[in-house]
């Protein structure tokens, strides 16, 4: 199985577990993952959850072969449903981060609680350049947590960036040396042990309630323009090219 769980002293770990395809998540995976999140939820011994992936490779993004025989078709698709399950998650959620987050292991950083980067991490968000647009609602957290420009080189240009960026920009909270990250993560969602659990939940609930309907609203805007541009010409030069291991080129297109 490509993802993995376990339960330890209160806190359900959901590890991203397929180095031989650099953690590229299929349709299979995601549904695990929503099912993990949403068992964890459901559990009184769980206090918190603890998201991570491989040493030195958290997630390359869509596994592509898998993602276009496959495709999204409405938003019951596993992806859907891990979104909503993390979106909608009352317990706190942690993320350990060590090399590659590509894509939407970028994007569900920004649904997460605490996020702690590698100093060898390396994020990006480079959907227009696979012709394609944002998603999990990253075309408003993205703006929102770093303005305007900062979020359209990210976005727009599909920069690259570092772990201390990524905490510079308020996507996670702190830069360790990658032995370390797995760790600290671990420590930080050991002490709800020692919270209130009912008062941890209300609180989360407090805090995020107010942007649910928005962030829902935005990502099922973002999933009908991705569908509609996955079908685009763009896209399909994207992809190709991605194939064929070169550069694509948009210079036809207007």
């Amino acid at each position: 199985m490509s993802i993995k769980t376990a339960i330890v002293d209160g806190v359900a770990t959901i590890e991203i577990a397929r180095p031989e395809k650099k953690n590229a998540l299929t349709q299979e995976m995601y549904l695990a993952m929503a099912d993990a999140i949403n068992a964890a939820g459901a559990d009184g011994q769980v206090r918190a959850i603890l998201i991570t992936g491989q040493p030195g490779i958290f997630t390359s993004g869509n596994d592509i072969d898998n993602f276009m025989n496959s495709p999204r078709s409405g938003l019951d698709a596993p992806v859907f449903q891990f979104m909503e399950a993390l979106i909608g998650c009352d317990k706190p959620v942690v993320a350990a981060v060590t090399g590659a987050a590509i894509g939407i292991g970028t994007t569900m950083l920004l649904h997460c609680d605490f996020v702690y980067v590698a100093d060898d991490a390396r994020l990006a968000m480079p959907f227009v350049g696979l012709g394609l647009v944002p998603e999990f609602a990253s075309s408003v957290i993205v703006p929102q947590l770093m303005g305007s420009r900062r979020a359209a080189e990210k976005l727009l240009l599909g920069d690259p960036f570092t772990g201390e960026q990524a905490v510079e920009c308020g996507i996670a909270n702190a830069v360790l040396p990658a032995g370390e990250v797995l760790n600290h993560a671990r420590r930080v969602a050991e002490r709800f042990n020692n919270l209130a659990p009912g008062a941890v939940r209300d609180s989360k609930r407090l805090m995020k309630e107010p942007l649910r309907a928005q962030l829902r609203e935005t990502y099922k805007a973002e999933a009908a323009v991705f569908g509609d541009r996955l079908r685009k010409p763009e896209a399909k030069e994207a992809f190709q090219a991605f194939f064929q291991k070169r550069k694509p080129d948009f210079s036809q297109f207007e």
